[in-house]
């Protein structure tokens, strides 16, 4: 069922934020987007945000009248002071803290409050976001009691009714092609494989099973993975 409410999917072109797009338009009469450019080495990922947003648009015309306006935030300057191996030349590998190389402090939240200032603006309730806790990189910002102590915080300091929405927060990698395959069948995931962009490098010359990327940082042997598992496991569709 659609609900007339409006949803801001942080949607960065990944095949997480991918997924939650096509739910978001499953159930809300209008979704908007909001990506970011934080100095991020992948920026390529910015470019995957068209394509995979025209693409879904073509592939899927009884969504396309619910995709609304696309928003880019320039953030530049936090991806400078939280840099990271995702925002410097820097080795990924575990720090001291015994946190991936790849964690940029404080990211998500910082990307929940630009969203939520922008969705006050937009005249939306609902924020969605990709992150998982299932099998997620190490990043304490993707928890789920990190995102209910956030929504509480917004909802308090903007004296809004926000919620946020996070579909994979209990699924596996292999569980996210599953639910792509519920909400969109075959054309859904293969517009996934071919449109999104993961890779931490920023890899789009080799295209492989699982779609492109290096084959080698965390996000592809993540990605990989998970569409081996559900491949191999033969899982059915499903739906959150």
């Amino acid at each position: 069922m659609t609900t007339p409410e409006g949803a801001l999917v942080l949607f960065s072109g990944g095949q997480d934020s991918a997924v939650c797009l096509a739910w978001a338009l499953d159930r809300f009469s209008r979704v908007e987007t909001v990506g970011y450019d934080y100095g991020q080495r992948h920026s390529v990922e910015l470019q995957a945000r068209d394509a995979v947003r025209a693409r879904m648009a073509e592939a899927f015309p009884h969504w396309a009248p619910r995709l609304g306006e696309d928003h880019v935030l320039e953030m530049r300057g936090f991806g400078a002071v939280a840099q990271s191996a995702l925002t410097a030349e820097r080795a990924i590998e575990m720090t001291a803290k015994g946190l991936p190389s790849t964690f940029v402090p404080g990211r998500n939240l910082a990307f929940l409050i630009y969203a939520a200032a922008l969705a006050d603006r937009r005249g939306l309730r609902v924020l969605v976001g990709g992150m998982c806790e299932t099998d997620f990189s190490g990043y304490p910002d993707c928890r789920r009691d990190t995102l209910d102590a956030m929504q509480s915080a917004l909802n308090l300091g903007m004296a809004q009714d926000f919620v946020i929405e996070t579909p994979l927060m209990r699924l596996t990698k292999a569980d996210t092609w599953a639910l792509a395959q519920g909400l969109g069948g075959r054309t859904l995931v293969d517009l996934i494989l071919e449109h999104s962009h993961t890779c931490y490098l920023g890899e789009r010359d080799l295209r492989r099973p699982w779609g492109y990327g290096c084959g080698t940082c965390p996000a592809c042997e993540l990605r990989a993975r998970g569409y081996e598992g559900w491949l191999a496991e033969g899982r059915p569709a499903i739906r959150a």
